[in-house]
Parts: structure tokens; C-alpha cells; sequence
């Protein structure tokens, strides 16, 4: 990281921190539904996108719209 985009960071509002990331970054967490494991897709700011059967299929969701998944345990 550089000195200016420390210096960047250091000035975000609390909005911009929220939102950093949300166009760019989805997680997936597991969760059980029905008695079944399934995984959840999120925004980057928590907002529920999708749930599928499968992690390497959410995965590969989250890829094919451009965005980087993070795993959350």
C-alpha cells in the first residue's frame, strides 16, 4: 500500500466505508435451511443476494458477475 492510499483511507466517510467493496466483493456463508446445508450469497454490505446448494456454485455465481467471493465461517 502507499502513502497516498493510506492517506485516502484515512479520509472516508463512514458512507464511503460501508460501501467499499460493494460493487467488487461478494461472500458466501453457510447456513442450514430445511435441515440442509446451503450457502448464502451476500453484498458487500450484508444484503442477501442468493442461496444455492452448492459452495462451488456460488462461487462460480459471484465470479461470473464480475466480483471477487469471499468465504465467511
Amino acid at each position: 500500500m502507499t502513502h497516498e492510499t493510506i492517506e485516502h483511507l484515512r479520509h472516508l466517510s463512514v458512507q464511503d466505508f460501508a460501501t467499499l467493496g460493494l460493487d467488487h466483493l461478494a461472500y458466501v456463508r453457510p447456513m442450514e435451511r430445511d435441515g440442509a446445508l446451503v450457502f448464502s450469497i451476500h453484498a458487500a454490505d450484508g444484503s442477501p443476494l442468493s442461496v444455492l446448494a452448492e459452495r462451488d456454485t456460488a462461487f462460480a455465481a459471484i465470479r461470473q458477475n464480475d466480483m471477487e467471493p469471499l468465504s465467511v465461517h
